[in-house]
């Protein structure tokens, strides 16, 4: 039993990490033994071949036995699911066995082997591969299977007859077919398949994406090839497991295929993939023996978790588990470290943004859908939504509300930071994603604003260097003013907070912290200055918005700025307050805002 998830504040604050205990940096290895670091690499052998380094994951192996014969995960991309995947191959595969020391000496599982190793043949999918050929999509995907049957076939003919290979390949390229004539083979021998799919959805996704509903329809429904394609994996494999970044093919699907147990929010594999705040203390000690890294371990803890860190996937786990860090992230800052001697000049991997890109499409695809912006928009301003999560929706579905925050959740861009009553909070895991809100945003608002970015950017340094914080305001407001798509109304606060957030994101100048929680309050926007980057900034700042519609009365204006001026006075006594702004002086500003029109911005 786990004990019950913790409640969690109604918004989630801007995280300042707190030191924790040092592992040991000591370690034996020499500089010709040092392991490489693995960014990008997602074959377990090349992993393992190559003098790269490895964070151990066979532990997991015995649970997903146990979980069932066939299983489902979804897990944001970059979080290590083609490199576990490989793993597992690896492991079960009988033609690997001759390499079974090679690949797993001094892993866990090398002394804790389970029954079922080596007790397979594998078939290895990974639908990314498959061409994006939309004119001939059955026939794309029929080549790609074909592919993959042969070499499956050429690789395990000294398990069957002399005629295995020549038969399959007699077959190709009806996929279909070789894999009915594998799969009888090997009932016939009492051999054992299991079926690993990466990257299950990517092909779909990519249909949907790019040719819409309609097409994605007719190949997932009914006749569809890709229906009828699962329906095969159903009757034919002992094993399946199955990775992706949604579930909307497999809901599709489920007429076909409707016997995988979806293992997305089990709390038992909340930290199989991704690394824990552990693991990267191990990985730093290791290169710190080594030589390579010369930064103290705190300070690079602490710079990485607001960036990488935070994500949790199973509700019980909120409880019991540490929140889990993005691993190509945190390799890709460590590589900084160890080739340059520093921190990335930029901390936000350009790699991780894909999905921000896919649902960018899938918004612009429902006619950039007005609800779908404003819970963005939501998010991007509060950090946070309260809302379930659901397990599977279809392609006609993907824009009801719920099923979009869930698909905001499945691709990483929302994780699970608490409850609220039969709910779930789900929040922005780190600034990473939270720019990618912010760029989003701002990609529609700069559909009509017609600001300058060189002039904002000048405006920007001005702020940092020499505290004139009111012309980059004021650009900013006339701006808001402008865009139709920030309504002025009873959410106006909201649109405006969201709308300053996104444009000083642009700014590297300053970590953008909206809804930072200080003296037991929420603060509008704190601009922290990255001083490690930029130690030319000289000013910091707290900005409490205020809003009035255009018929608030002049006394009802009074009474809210004095509750601005109140409000920003007590944030300013935070303890975090003097941390996050050392060396600098600090701004207090006050911001009101009646309709779309400046109403009164002072320093306090």
């Amino acid at each position: 039993m786990h004990n019950a998830a913790p409640k969690s504040p109604r918004r989630p604050s801007f995280e300042i990490p707190n030191n924790v205990s040092l592992r040991s940096d000591k370690s034996s290895s020499t500089m010709s033994e040092v392991k490489l670091l693995p960014y990008g690499v997602s074959g377990f052998e090349e992993l393992r071949t190559q003098n790269l380094y490895c964070v151990d994951k066979t532990r997991y192996l015995p649970l997903l036995e146990r979980a069932g014969n066939f299983l489902f995960l979804i897990r944001p991309r970059r979080f290590g699911k083609s490199l576990f995947l490989s793993m597992l191959r690896g492991y079960y595969d009988a033609s690997q066995q001759d390499k079974f020391s090679t690949l797993f000496d001094g892993l866990w599982i090398k002394d804790n082997p389970t029954p079922l190793k080596g007790a397979y043949q594998v078939m290895y999918f990974d639908f990314s591969q498959v061409k994006s050929d939309y004119e001939h999509l059955a026939e794309s995907f029929d080549s790609y299977c074909s592919d993959i049957l042969e070499a499956f076939a050429q690789q395990n003919a000294r398990y069957y007859h002399e005629e295995f290979y020549s038969e399959v390949r007699r077959r190709s390229p009806n996929s279909s077919s070789q894999l009915v004539y594998i799969a009888n083979q090997a009932r016939m021998k009492g051999i054992r398949l299991y079926l690993i799919i990466d990257e299950y959805d990517n092909f779909t996704n990519n249909v949907l994406n790019e040719k819409g509903e309609a097409v994605y329809h007719a190949l997932t429904h009914a006749t569809g090839f890709y229906r009828d394609v699962f329906k095969l994996y159903k009757a034919n494999f002992s094993r399946v497991l199955m990775m992706g970044v949604s579930p909307v093919t497999l809901d599709d699907l489920t007429s076909g295929y409707n016997i995988a147990l979806n293992i997305t929010t089990a709390p038992e594999f909340n930290m199989m993939l991704g690394f824990s705040e552990t693991e990267v203390r191990e990985m730093i000690a290791y290169y710190r023996g080594a030589g390579l890294i010369k930064a103290d371990t705190e300070e690079m803890i602490e710079e990485m978790k607001p960036w990488y860190n935070n994500y949790c996937f199973a509700e019980e786990s909120l409880a019991t588990d540490p929140k889990m860090f993005n691993c190509d992230m945190v390799i890709y800052y460590l590589r900084s470290h160890v080739m340059r001697g520093k921190s990335p000049e930029q901390m936000l991997d350009v790699n991780t943004r894909t999905d921000y890109k896919k649902l960018k499409k899938l918004i612009q695809l429902d006619g950039m859908g007005g609800e779908q912006r404003s819970i963005i928009q939501q998010i991007a301003s509060e950090g946070m939504i309260v809302s379930g999560i659901n397990t599977s929706f279809p392609a006609e579905r993907i824009f009801d509300q719920d099923n979009f925050i869930s698909l905001l959740y499945y691709y990483g861009m929302l994780t699970i930071i608490g409850t609220e009553l039969d709910s779930l909070v789900l929040g922005i895991p780190n600034n990473n994603v939270r720019k990618q809100y912010y760029e989003y945003l701002l990609s529609e608002y700069r559909l009509e604003d017609k600001l300058s970015t060189l002039n904002l950017s000048a405006a920007f340094r001005a702020m940092a260097a020499q505290g004139d914080y009111r012309t980059v305001l004021t650009m900013i407001i006339e701006a808001c003013k402008n865009t139709s798509s920030v309504r002025c109304g009873i959410e106006g606060e909201r649109n405006f907070q969201g709308f300053l957030s996104a444009y000083f994101s642009m700014t590297p100048l300053y970590l953008t912290a909206p809804e930072l929680e200080l003296s037991h309050g929420y603060c509008d926007l704190f601009l922290m200055p990255d001083r490690k980057r930029y130690p030319g900034v000289k000013h910091s700042y707290i900005v409490e918005l205020k809003h009035l519609t255009a018929s608030d009365s002049d006394a009802k204006a009074q009474k809210q700025w004095e509750e601005g001026v109140s409000q920003v006075k007590s944030y300013a006594t935070d303890r975090k307050v003097s941390q996050m702004t050392a060396s600098t002086t600090l701004h207090l500003l006050v911001l009101q805002i009646r309709g779309c029109q400046l109403e009164r911005l002072e320093e306090v």
